[in-house]
């Protein structure tokens, strides 16, 4: 089976190895003739950074690069990318990297043109409304993990300096145009990298798939990236070099962000404060509070469970499923409790707060109160 096509569901997605070559024509089909490549500063001195870059100027598109931009972006790191856009006179976003480069990008390509603040634009029923769509500039995203799937999403997400909170910014015109999805850009991860966004993308399909909402078309997409994370993420991890089981990976990452329209959970509400305080690597503090959420939920996702187990070969009850999740989170070296990621001294009731009024609470098969979401946080310190 070959391993490259071109999809247009829910974006444009140009996939396969060696894609990333396209970079240039993809810009220039968008309307772009100088856009500013967005990425972290991790991956700014990288050599595949280079390569884009590259391959931007090859196309006559210049070299422009920001990366100032934190693990778990803030809204000063999106202040200092428009910044950036606007004094550098361009007119397009390569959103290029995992979940921080990507979601930054995105969120550059949208405010540079607004006159309101960011956090009038949060999740909240249709403040996107209140943006000027025609002022969103077009944006190609080149993931770099296989993770978070923001390459295919309508939202990044930007932490509050003054406030240590996380909000989620939507509108759907922030839905890249064009997503180059190259599995080779992946191949020199680091392993702890690779565990942590390869558990991301199982979580954005486990909580899509629990959630109440209908969506036929997301559950589907979130039970089959389900099996893939399940069938090849270990295999990436015992062989980093392993090509095709990469591109499974990544389009596992893709189809959970596309899944996740449905709805997400209390695993991504409880994780959210903590990333935001602590600066914890997302994926791995899904990874780390899922079995609990899990054990919360039971007896509203028992049967859904059930049928997974069964669809990934694991098993047709709640329990197989659950076993099979901690056997592939102990399999890769993922930690029990937060304290691991160093979350210690956790003001519980704070966190609690800010994880029932988190837009993914609202997801979650079970209603998760302050109560609910103290007794959770405590399982997992």
């Amino acid at each position: 089976m070959s391993l490259i096509a071109n999809w247009s569901y829910p974006t444009a997605i140009r996939f396969g190895a060696g894609r990333i070559d396209e970079l240039g024509e993809a810009c220039l089909a968008t309307g772009m003739r100088k856009p500013l490549l967005v990425t972290d500063r991790g991956l700014a001195a990288l050599p595949l950074t280079a390569r884009a870059l590259d391959i931007l100027a090859g196309a006559g598109l210049g070299r422009g690069l920001f990366s100032d931009v934190d693990p778990n972006p803030t809204d000063v790191n999106l202040a200092a990318g428009v910044r950036a856009f606007v004094e550098g006179g361009h007119d397009g976003v390569v959103a290029f990297g995992g979940g921080s480069g990507l979601d930054l990008g995105k969120l550059v390509a949208f405010m540079c043109g607004q006159s309101r603040p960011v956090w009038d634009f949060e999740d909240i029923g249709d403040w996107w409304m209140r943006a000027d769509g025609n002022a969103i500039v077009p944006i190609v995203a080149v993931p770099t993990t296989a993770g978070t799937g923001s390459e295919v999403g309508r939202a990044g997400v930007v932490t509050n300096c003054e406030t240590q909170v996380k909000k989620i910014i939507f509108h759907p015109k922030i839905l890249p145009s064009i997503v180059i999805c190259d599995p080779q850009l992946t191949v020199g991860m680091p392993t702890a990298i690779t565990v942590g966004t390869g558990m991301d993308a199982f979580v954005h399909c486990l909580e899509a798939y629990c959630s109440p909402t209908y969506h036929p078309l997301s559950q589907g997409i979130a039970l089959e990236g389900m099996r893939l994370v399940n069938d090849n993420l270990p295999r990436v991890v015992a062989n980093p070099n392993d090509l095709e089981a990469r591109a499974h990976m990544m389009s596992a990452a893709a189809m959970g962000a596309t899944a996740f329209q449905k709805g997400l959970g209390a695993v991504h509400a409880l994780a959210h404060p903590v990333g935001a305080h602590f600066n914890t690597h997302h994926g791995m503090t899904n990874a780390i509070i899922m079995p609990t959420v899990l054990e919360f939920n039971r007896e509203f996702v028992d049967e859904k469970l059930a049928r997974a187990g069964a669809y990934l070969g694991v098993g047709n009850s709640f329990d197989a499923f659950l076993a099979q999740v901690l056997k592939l989170r102990r399999d890769l070296g993922v930690a029990d409790k937060l304290s691991a990621l160093g979350v210690s001294n956790a003001p519980i009731d704070r966190l609690a707060e800010e994880a029932v009024g988190d837009p993914s609470a609202g997801g979650n098969p079970r209603e998760l109160t302050l109560d609910a979401a103290k007794q959770l946080y405590a399982k997992c310190l």
